[in-house]
């Protein structure tokens, strides 16, 4: 068994395709879109391992969570980039394109991305 993907509720669906197509190659299907719902989504495909779902409908609630607080349920999911300088580069296009990144990137950093809040917004918004 493995896990076939991922669901993110986002509020700006085409800014998060845009992010993971630009700093993680992801590559989008065609948008779903069922208007009974007002729903629009994505599944994004990386070259290995599961898919990601990028999910947008307008009566979603903000996560009222502080940022970097802990509570029960999914915290962070992990992106493998194949080495520390690839995090290191990843780190610094992300900081100078504005995004906020929370806190550095952990020790065993060798080949993952961990940033809980990367992607989720600029510092301006």
């Amino acid at each position: 068994m493995k896990i076939e993907h991922l669901a993110i509720w986002v509020k700006d669906l085409e800014k998060m395709k845009s992010f993971y197509e630009k700093y993680f190659q992801a590559e989008a299907g065609e948008m779903y879109h069922n208007p009974k719902k007002n729903f629009h989504s994505y599944f994004l495909s990386f070259s290995k391992g599961c898919r990601l779902e990028l999910m947008q409908r307008p009566d979603i609630p903000e996560n009222k969570h502080p940022q970097g607080s802990e509570y029960t349920g999914l915290i962070h999911f992990a992106i493998s980039v194949g080495s520390e300088s690839k995090v290191d580069e990843l780190t610094a296009q992300m900081r100078s394109a504005g995004y906020t990144i929370a806190g550095n990137p952990p020790q065993n950093r060798g080949r993952l991305l961990r940033k809980c809040g990367a992607g989720s917004g600029r510092q301006s918004n």
